[in-house]
């Protein structure tokens, strides 16, 4: 009898576990298409000032944004390299690999890299990116930002 509970709690158990790969499949669905060439622009974050007794100064920072382009491609499964560039003052190119889950139909995403002393040295980002637009926001000991970028729109034959 003991033997009889064993193998019926066995088979429960492989049943169930497989019920549970299954299920948890289908919840994470299809990997979004996040590789590819983005468009949009990035800027300073600048909270508003806080209120109170010694309120801060407002930040030296505006919140224009700036253009900026980027390039996705998938290094291995769960890792992928984004190259940014675009103007802040003269020309900027940089590579930053990422980390990144998937979460529905998104990938959250993190990475850090040593943009140099000039250029406000280690960076981390984090994110996210559907198939249609890859946000993030960036932090290092100098600066704090954020980005939003959208699938390039396609070229409009001229007209004949």
């Amino acid at each position: 009898m003991k033997r009889t509970i064993g193998i019926l709690a066995l088979a429960l158990a492989v049943v169930g576990g497989a019920a549970g790969v299954a299920v948890r499949a289908a919840d994470k669905g299809k990997a979004p298409m996040v590789v590819g060439t983005w468009t949009g622009g990035w800027g300073v974050y600048t909270p508003p000032p806080l209120a109170g007794p010694n309120p801060e100064k407002p930040s030296p920072y505006t919140q224009a944004q700036k253009q900026m382009d980027c390039k996705v491609e998938l290094l291995e499964s769960g890792k992928w390299q984004a190259t940014f560039e675009g103007e802040c003052g003269r020309p900027y190119k940089y590579t930053v690999k990422m980390i990144g889950r998937q979460s529905g139909d998104s990938v959250l995403f993190n990475g850090t890299a040593d943009l140099g002393d000039k250029d406000g040295g280690v960076y981390d980002w984090i994110g996210r990116a559907t198939e249609k637009e890859f946000v993030g926001f960036f932090s290092s000991g100098k600066y704090t930002g954020t980005f939003r970028l959208d699938r390039p729109k396609p070229a409009v034959a001229a007209a004949q």
